[in-house]
């Protein structure tokens, strides 16, 4: 399994994704300062992958902690969640994780519990996320996996595989339990400007794997649907909203626009951290707006002209209409989703 991040006596170890796919490199977060670095520089990235980081970041602030109880470690709490809950904002698993962290926060508080206790249930919270990420990943991968085609071309937008989670991948996910039913997929992967995810880091990963993968430009993809040589696409989220609408990647819009002209199935896979049901529409999900530096250059060289205006949201929000289904560890979610959602959403509030 591709180690995206692991616990380790000394903080938490990431693999450097801005070093994929020429150098396997690693950065060591020893502090939550050092964790909300590697989420905003992109070290580590993926809505799962973002949320159980922080969740670690979390726990390591904790740990380095000079207050003695919860009631102490309070004050320093609240600047620890801030601060990690500042590095993404588009991405709803990271808030889902930091709320999680503070709900079990809540009841140390109450009881005012030693620090050794509170370092010793964060902790364990980070460890459960960590693992209930890699199990809902193999879980919807089997759902998914399903409803790929026996053979084809399956196109993929950005990365959501085992480097945008804990491990094994949502949309990759679904892939790769597509492979290990046996179904001859051939992956084309979007190389996703500016950040190159698909170039860099979903080919490298899925070549890793041995699974057929074919590296095109984002502009390429109508042609190939054209050409019948793509039977379905399949991608992540970052949230979803409580309609379907959801965001992803800056260009998934384009792709789900072409699946539909093409009557090509587009679906959606994601864990339930992912869902937002607080979020109505996606007009409500905020976009981030990252450094105009990542369109106007390439390793180190200047592309574009001096002074020229640079527009770069980090995502895109695809209306519910163009989603064929939503893959979640729960089950798979058909139209309308406003209805669907609300009923497992229900399910899993009454489990």
């Amino acid at each position: 399994m591709i180690p995206t991040l692991a616990w380790t006596p000394d903080g938490v170890r990431f693999i450097d994704q801005t070093k994929l796919p020429l150098e396997e490199s690693y950065v060591l977060a020893t502090t939550y300062e050092d964790v909300a670095h590697v989420i905003v520089t992109m070290v580590v990235r993926g809505a799962p992958a973002i949320g159980v980081s922080a969740a670690y970041g979390v726990a390591l602030g904790a740990l380095r902690t000079k207050a003695a109880t919860a009631r102490e470690f309070a004050p320093e709490f609240e600047t620890i969640c801030t601060r990690l809950a500042g590095t993404r904002p588009t991405a709803v698993n990271l808030f889902w994780a930091i709320d999680r962290m503070k709900h079990r926060f809540a009841s140390l508080l109450a009881d005012d519990a030693s620090i050794a206790m509170v370092q010793e249930k964060f902790l364990a919270e980070a460890h459960r996320m960590y693992e209930e990420d890699i199990t809902a990943c193999k879980t919807m991968g089997a759902f998914g996996g399903a409803l790929l085609p026996s053979e084809g071309g399956v196109l993929t937008h950005c990365n959501a595989g085992a480097l945008a989670t804990c491990g094994y991948g949502t949309a990759l996910g679904v892939i790769r339990s597509a492979v290990e039913q046996g179904k001859k997929i051939r992956v084309f992967a979007d190389e996703t400007r500016p950040f190159l995810q698909g170039a860099r880091l979903t080919a490298w990963e899925l070549m890793e794997d041995g699974i057929d993968t074919t590296v095109i430009c984002d502009n390429m993809a109508a042609s190939l649907m054209r050409a019948g040589r793509i039977q379905a696409v399949v991608v992540g989220a970052d949230r979803i909203a409580a309609n379907g609408d959801f965001a992803n990647k800056i260009g998934t819009y384009n792709v789900a626009i072409l699946a539909k002209e093409h009557g090509i199935p587009f679906y959606v896979a994601a864990p339930w951290s992912t869902i937002d049901m607080a979020t109505p529409n996606g007009d409500a999900i905020p976009i981030e707006e990252r450094n105009p530096i990542e369109v106007t250059h390439h390793g180190g060289k200047q592309l574009t002209p001096h002074g020229v205006g640079i527009c770069n949201p980090a995502f895109d929000v695809t209306p519910a209409r163009y989603v064929t289904a939503i893959i979640t560890e729960r089950g798979v979610l058909q139209a309308p989703f406003a209805e669907s959602l609300k009923k497992m959403e229900s399910s899993v509030q009454t489990a």
